[in-house]
């Protein structure tokens, strides 16, 4: 089955995929919701069997969605997950949870058996993206294992996502900022045009608290669409509060005002799991989301949703690999744009005690890299530029060269593998090293980790 497996991946990364070769515009002309549509259709149209819950956003999409799901499979559900990109291994982007099954990944057999039956109806739709194709899979599987509801995050965008054929119980946008301006504007208005494409007709739309331009235009939207909106920090009001215990920051959600008094009464009380302050917010858009599907499920009580959000885990965000009075901290980030590095920045100056910090970094030559370094440099006492295998990744050259014209000093590694075996030899008891930039290259580290740590760690 390993080799049938390997088959199956090897004929799908045989179609475009534009997650490794981006597109000039993200436009109707390249990618569109009808060829994802008519592979549905041959399929049965097996997005329709189940409830979901659309997110899309810029940052927050993963974290919001994992959060959701957690509470969902608290309640003793079935729930189908769908996620992107992946951080390890492609498995993880196509999930059935259950409370039997926290990890829930589709099994090399599952994904063959599936891959089999949408390669079938493949000659039937012209030009089709190996991402279109891999949301058709999920779909499918998610039907056949019967889930109760799907949290879905969209891969790029909204409006031309593959994810968008996808009528939900609710559409839920998270926090907006400036990415990927290339292919969806370079101003917020634009980008949540973008976002705002996967609000259907009254559906109810959830959105995290928005710069004016942002929120602006995703209330036109909802009003052009006749779209209840629920904005966070207006509509639903939150208090958090944060201790810091050693290394860690225990973080707790406090909900004041916004949702039915049924659902969440006034001051319940909500510990996150996930690291970082901007993740209390995120919670809060969790909770909103929930609220427009609590009603089909009874089972999701206040007791489940503070048991799901307090055992929500999301790799690669804020993860703490390693740590011990006798060792240093090992952190890793996925932060990969401004916004994200701005907060990455914050948790590194408020939420982590150390004595010297060390950085490896390695980012995508697309990303506004110039600015992620004028944030994140002056923090570190040690920089270490590293890349990944993908073609989008930055060389290690440039990256020091840029960080010079900057004035920072860094060491080149050509690889995650001696970014981290250097990082191990800088760093002693009390120091933390942190490994940033991209989620490519922290999804390389992961995969290593067990193999590259040093012996006498």
């Amino acid at each position: 089955m390993e080799d049938q497996y390997q088959q199956a991946l090897d004929f799908l990364y045989g179609y475009i995929n534009f997650e490794k070769n981006p597109l000039e515009r993200y436009q109707a002309s390249k990618i569109d919701t009808d060829r994802p549509r008519q592979l549905l259709a041959f399929l049965g149209d097996p997005h329709q069997d189940y409830p979901a819950i659309h997110i899309a956003g810029t940052k927050g999409k993963g974290s919001v969605a994992a959060m959701a799901a957690a509470s969902l499979q608290a309640a003793g559900l079935t729930v189908g997950l769908y996620t992107s990109p992946h951080l390890r291994e492609f498995r993880e982007r196509i999930r059935v949870l259950t409370p039997d099954d926290r990890d829930g990944r589709i099994t090399p057999d599952e994904f063959v058996a599936c891959m089999e039956q949408v390669r079938a109806g493949l000659d039937e739709v012209t030009g089709i993206t190996w991402f279109e194709i891999v949301t058709a899979i999920a779909f499918l599987y998610f039907s056949q294992r019967q889930v109760d509801v799907a949290v879905i995050e969209v891969g790029l965008g909204g409006r031309l996502d593959a994810t968008n054929v996808v009528t939900p119980e609710v559409s839920v946008i998270t926090t907006l900022s400036l990415d990927h301006t290339q292919l969806l504007g370079d101003t917020l208005a634009q980008i949540a045009y973008e976002k705002g494409g996967i609000i259907k007709p009254g559906v109810p739309v959830v959105t995290a608290s928005q710069k004016p331009e942002a929120l602006t235009k995703l209330k036109e939207i909802c009003d052009e669409r006749g779209a209840p909106i629920t904005v966070i920090g207006e509509d639903w009001q939150y208090q958090s509060a944060r201790e810091k215990y050693g290394a860690t920051v225990n973080q707790t959600l406090i909900i004041t005002a916004g949702p039915d008094p049924a659902f969440i009464p006034p001051d319940s009380a909500f510990r996150v799991a996930l690291a970082g302050e901007h993740q209390l917010e995120n919670a809060a858009v969790a909770l909103a989301a929930l609220e427009q599907v609590w009603e089909m499920f009874p089972t999701l009580t206040l007791e489940a949703m503070q048991i799901g959000l307090a055992s929500a885990h999301w790799d690669g965000r804020l993860q703490v690999l390693q740590e011990g009075d006798d060792k240093p901290m090992v952190l890793v980030d996925c932060a990969h744009n401004v916004d994200s590095t701005t907060r990455l920045a914050e948790a590194l100056l408020n939420d982590y005690t150390y004595k010297k910090l060390i950085l490896i970094f390695g980012a995508p030559a697309d990303k506004n890299i110039t600015q992620m370094m004028t944030i994140l440099f002056p923090l570190a006492d040690a920089i270490i530029v590293t890349t990944s295998h993908h073609p989008r990744s930055a060389t290690p050259a440039w990256l020091s060269e840029e960080a010079a014209r900057l004035g920072f000093a860094t060491i080149q590694a050509q690889t995650i593998g001696e970014a981290l075996t250097m990082g191990l030899e800088m760093a002693g008891p009390g120091d933390l090293l942190c490994t940033t930039g991209s989620i490519i290259v922290v999804g390389d580290l992961l995969n290593q980790w067990d193999d590259l740590q040093s012996p006498t760690i």
